[in-house]
């Protein structure tokens, strides 16, 4: 798990069993009190493994640029939360 402070928001990465796959999430919590609010991150898959589900929402984490007003994450434009750049050189030096 890994947390980051924002402005007015604590922000939290881990991840939850879902039967038997893990999703990543994003916990965002108030600085001035208040209950978390749960973001799911790359909702389009899901993890066999509990350290790679981690791992995607540290990932994400990271990859924050910042928080709407109430707290909602906000990832850079054409975000996918996938390495797509690197799949695709990777691709093309083939």
């Amino acid at each position: 798990m890994a947390e980051r402070t924002h402005d007015r928001h604590h922000v939290r990465s881990g991840a939850t069993r879902e039967g038997s796959r893990y999703t990543a999430w994003l916990a965002v919590t108030p600085l001035a009190g208040g209950f978390p609010s749960y973001f799911a991150i790359c909702e389009n898959r899901s993890f066999r493994e509990l350290e790679v589900a981690e791992a995607a929402a540290a990932k994400a984490l990271d990859d924050l640029v910042g928080l709407e007003d109430d707290g909602t994450p906000v990832f850079p434009e054409g975000y996918t939360g996938f390495d797509d750049d690197a799949a695709a050189e990777d691709a093309s030096a083939s």
